[in-house]
């Protein structure tokens, strides 16, 4: 059992049948009346988000979310395959499932998939990769008194804001988190 005060971001819980992760919390003890837990929440197999104010002794069950590191293979126009690299089972998903990460990932990519009873139900790339810049703005010469940023196209198809240094061709750094560019590589 897992109690309302013990909620932390990223904790998994049952809240009316359906596994939900917590995404914000607060701890809030008013100087009038009891605490409570304000809580924005997600529910995990319909991506609803929700807030809500739980009483810290409000009991819920712990949601079992398995995690597997998985391999991406190939896109075939509307599903996504991942092969289980131990049992070369291929688990195909839809872009829903997919769109946060596919960004941040090429063919053959490690990545992890997280599921709830036995149905995947969200990709998560590496924290930090490395992809070579595809296309950008040539900089302007003189325009660095500030930390001015161009647009860069990276080789899986996402736009990121990179220094004016950067060129065509040069691999970078990404915090996958953010989607913010980090260093040269």
């Amino acid at each position: 059992m897992v109690y309302a005060s013990d909620f932390r971001n990223g904790k998994t819980f049952i809240m009316d049948g359906q596994p939900c992760v917590v995404i914000n919390f607060q701890h809030v003890k008013p100087g009038k009346g009891a605490a409570f837990v304000r809580t924005k929440y997600r529910n995990i197999l319909t991506g609803a988000t929700r807030e809500e104010a739980f009483n810290p002794d409000d009991k819920f069950e712990d949601a079992i979310i398995e995690t597997k590191k998985m391999q991406y293979l190939y896109n075939d126009g509307e599903l996504y395959y991942f092969m289980d690299p131990e049992t070369y089972d291929q688990v195909p998903m839809s872009l829903e499932l997919v769109e946060e990460a596919i960004k941040w990932i090429r063919e053959n990519d490690e990545v992890t998939v997280k599921f709830f009873q036995g149905s995947a139900f969200i990709v998560e790339p590496e924290n930090f990769v490395i992809l070579e810049v595809t296309d950008c703005e040539p900089g302007v010469k003189g325009n660095t008194a500030t930390n001015a940023t161009k647009n860069a196209t990276v080789e899986t198809g996402a736009t990121v804001q990179v220094p004016l240094f950067i060129e065509a061709g040069e691999k970078i750094k990404i915090d996958t988190r953010v989607g913010e560019y980090l260093s040269r590589a």
